[in-house]
């Protein structure tokens, strides 16, 4: 299989486990919590590196460098907002969403040349865009929750695996193609 379709495997299934750990911790910020916190976009620096390592001269390598640098400024910033509660950590993580969600889109299309159509990306980031937009009102609120991070990385860590699975069927396709 491509390298792209093992980060993409590793890193849904990775994304999807965290969100499991994660809902038995969400309730309060614990160290736990702010550890699984600051976690979650150091998987995606590693995810983002492995990518631009593999992907040398594509057009989505610069998106992907610049997510490993937003992806690492979000893990420190969510280090720091857990001081001031919850509210802050919500906002940042829909700051990161937002913008993470952008640049995930910009690449789908970008790939969608080589790769054909990036659907589950496609998804994955407008539904970021979208979360991450509610996220900051909640978190300017009254009672900010981390419970919607949960369902919110289970769902982006489902949308990997779909895409690896998309990649490994179009890379058969193109192997039964030029076999025949």
């Amino acid at each position: 299989m491509s390298p792209l379709f093992r980060i993409h495997l590793i890193r849904g299934v990775i994304a999807i486990a965290w969100s499991a750990a994660f809902a038995g911790v969400q309730h309060d910020l614990t160290a736990a919590t702010v550890a699984l916190l600051v976690l979650y976009p150091v998987i995606d620096v590693i995810a983002s590196l492995a990518d631009v390592r593999e992907n040398r001269g594509t057009p989505a390598r610069r998106l992907q460098i610049f997510n490993t640098g937003l992806s690492a400024a979000t893990a420190a910033g969510l280090g720091l907002a857990a001081i001031s509660g919850t509210g802050a950590v919500l906002f940042v993580f829909g700051l990161w969403a937002v913008i993470a969600g952008a640049a995930q889109v910009t690449v789908a299309l970008n790939r969608r040349r080589v790769l054909g159509w990036q659907w589950p990306s496609l998804l994955a980031g407008t539904l970021s865009v979208i979360a991450g937009a509610t996220y900051l009102p909640v978190a300017l609120g009254d009672a900010p929750s981390l419970a919607m991070l949960v369902v919110y990385t289970a769902a982006g860590g489902t949308f990997f695996v779909l895409q690896a699975i998309g990649l490994a069927w179009r890379q058969r396709r193109l192997r039964v193609t030029t076999v025949n």
